[in-house]
């Protein structure tokens, strides 16, 4: 078959997408189209803030759950927001909605981690910040390095920066509330021993040669394997590691893409998915070779010109979820023992930048300011329950966690969702499946 080359379309780059200041994610073109929507073709039950508040739409009984056990409100940087344009019945809020908000003077927000009780924010400041009960709990700051990926695992958090290091973190004072810096990936001993050889050395770009081991472009996507103990990093650098977590060694480096790898995540049955500015996503199985375990490509589930920003999973479906620069999410379905293509979900009007998964749900965010909120439902379709807005720049990062319904009144499941903006704020969303 000939290869077209005569089409007007050109892939777009990565660093148009997401240059070292993504602020200016948006060229001048795209800010004059944004400005021009109007509010009717975005519909959210998130209403303008209302300074007003009623004994009934008290935020504190909505607060007093397993996740959010006391009152944010002393010593809290958070500015709670409740909507009234839908009536409070029997004592109870509306189904979705902002619940607040936080700015941090300090810097965009760039990625977003939730473990248990706990929330984790990384910005262009270099600074992590833990949050508990929506009050600042904790914080440290590494000593370079934008903050692009986090992800925690037991006392352990991993963060990825911009100059390409992994560092770790663990806790450890619960008086002092302290994080401390315990060591990076590569270790210092692993990247000493594998740098006597010369055979490990990798040529990074044009006469510069680095251990193997070592990612030389930022590290911009993080996924844990628990079930194996194995943390999994993507790079501007194309790469895909593979870190064993019980003594930190990087097992394995796979040339993954022709472009930046901006998504990676741990799925089912074994398979790990990536996303890539070069607009593939692939699919990745650790098998057996020889004596070691390497990760073998067995899907191409996409290829197309505009890159891949995101990508997230349904675990408990089997289903596979892909958002690009085009503002389109690609879906593929579990069937016996292939991945099918089910379709394309259109809600935004300009990139999706970010994907979360939560049982039957999926949030989108996008550099259109807004999330989507959409719900998978039998036979694979999927139906946009609300669009959220309310931030003033393009939706970066997103994080899910479930809500159970107190009340056991049979309402269904509840989402508790934050979403980091590039307007230097991070919002706390309610998302009820049940609309």
């Amino acid at each position: 078959m000939k290869k077209k080359t005569d089409s007007p379309r050109r892939r777009t780059k990565l660093g148009e997408l997401f240059n070292a200041s993504e602020p200016n994610v948006l060229l001048p073109a795209d800010r004059e189209q944004l400005a021009g929507i109007s509010s009717h073709d975005r519909h959210s039950n998130a209403s303008v803030p209302s300074t007003s508040m009623s004994p009934t739409t008290s935020p504190a009984n909505y607060f007093m759950s397993p996740f959010l056990q006391t009152s944010p409100f002393s010593k809290s940087p958070w500015n709670f927001s409740f909507f009234n344009s839908s009536p409070v019945r029997h004592g109870r809020l509306p189904a979705s909605g902002l619940i607040g908000s936080l700015v941090r003077e300090e810097g965009h927000v760039y990625s977003l981690a939730s473990s248990g009780e706990l929330l984790y924010t990384g910005s262009d400041s270099r600074n992590i910040r833990v949050w508990k009960n929506l009050s600042e709990f904790s914080g440290f700051k590494s000593s370079s390095g934008l903050v692009k990926a986090i992800v925690v695992s037991g006392e352990r958090v991993f963060t990825g920066h911009q100059d390409g290091k992994i560092r770790v973190w663990r806790y450890s004072d619960s008086k002092k509330k302290a994080h401390k810096r315990v060591g990076s990936l590569p270790t210092t001993k692993h990247l000493i021993k594998c740098s006597i050889n010369p055979g490990n050395y990798v040529e990074a770009r044009r006469h510069r040669n680095i251990p193997w081991i070592k990612h030389f472009d930022v590290v911009s996507c993080l996924s844990l394997d628990e079930e194996h103990g194995l943390l999994y990093s993507g790079s501007w650098d194309k790469t895909l590691k593979v870190w064993r977590l019980s003594d930190s060694k990087c097992m394995e480096s796979v040339t993954a893409h022709d472009d930046a790898v901006n998504s990676v995540v741990v799925g089912f049955d074994g398979l790990v998915f990536t996303g890539s500015a070069d607009g593939t996503v692939k699919v990745w199985r650790r098998e057996l070779v020889g004596k070691d375990t390497k990760h073998m490509m067995v899907y191409l589930l996409l290829n197309q010109e505009t890159a891949v920003t995101s990508v997230a999973v349904n675990t408990g479906d089997g289903v596979v979820y892909a958002g690009s620069s085009d503002g389109l999410v690609n879906f593929w379905e579990r069937r016996k023992h292939t991945l099918a293509h089910g379709g394309v979900l259109r809600g935004h009007k300009q990139a999706i930048l970010c994907l979360a998964a939560g049982g039957r749900m999926l949030f989108s965010g996008s550099a259109d300011k807004s999330i989507c909120v959409w719900r998978r439902d039998g036979g694979g379709f999927h139906s946009c329950l609300n669009v959220l807005t309310g931030h003033g720049g393009p939706v970066k990062c997103l994080t899910v966690q479930e809500k159970q319904d107190e009340g056991g009144g049979g309402g269904g499941r509840e989402w508790v969702v934050y979403s980091g903006s590039l307007d230097k704020s991070v919002k706390l969303w309610r998302v009820a499946e049940q609309p």
